[in-house]
């Protein structure tokens, strides 16, 4: 008796579960245009606009096709494209940068998206890239390099440091993708420390 409620009990279960899905959740709206204002539907850390209200513009950016000052002390200009610059881009999960780099060791300082991995794509110039990593069970980080070129890409996990430097004669430019709509940058030279090569 006991092996017949076990195969029932068994058979319920797979049946129940043959029911059961799993996806990404889907989004009670199709977009949430960010607005300054304090009334409204409130999504993602900002208030929405009226979906009545939105114009091709609270999508768009123009610009980012203009070459940057690089004179800056670490030789590099990065020019964010985010949800402060493209209202749109609330609650689509996604943001990213140009950054221009200076000839000879144009430099983005060690830092970390604590919330976004990204990836990278060389446009021009050659560039030196690399991480730290920051979990290894014995507190012996990592670092994991790599030479790139036009037309290379290169993925940083997050909560990892990267740490682009540019590596040629030529001014050189890249444009990074965030997986978050404000991707928050936290510089942070410790985290160079004590590291191992990879190589």
């Amino acid at each position: 008796m006991e092996g017949h409620k076990f195969v029932l009990v068994f058979v319920l279960l797979a049946l129940a579960s043959s029911f059961a899905s799993a996806s990404d959740p889907s989004p009670l709206q199709d977009f949430c245009v960010a607005i300054n204002e304090t009334d409204g539907v409130f999504v993602n850390g900002k208030f929405c606009k009226d979906p009545a209200q939105v114009t091709e513009n609270d999508f768009f950016y123009a610009g980012l096709n203009m070459p940057r000052d690089t004179s800056s002390p670490v030789g590099s200009k990065v020019t964010p494209v985010n949800v402060a610059q493209i209202a749109g881009l609330n609650t689509l999960g996604i943001s990213f940068a140009r950054i221009d780099y200076a000839p000879y060791g144009g430099l983005n300082p060690p830092h970390t998206h604590p919330r976004a991995s990204e990836i990278l794509v060389v446009v021009e110039g050659t560039l030196y890239v690399g991480f730290v990593t920051s979990n290894l069970a014995n507190g012996d980080n990592r670092l994991i390099t790599k030479v790139l070129n036009p037309g290379d890409v290169f993925c940083v996990p997050n909560r990892t440091h990267p740490f682009p430097v540019q590596c040629g004669e030529n001014q050189c430019r890249c444009i990074r993708q965030f997986k978050q709509p404000e991707p928050w940058c936290n510089h942070n030279c410790k985290c160079c420390v004590r590291s191992r090569s990879a190589h």
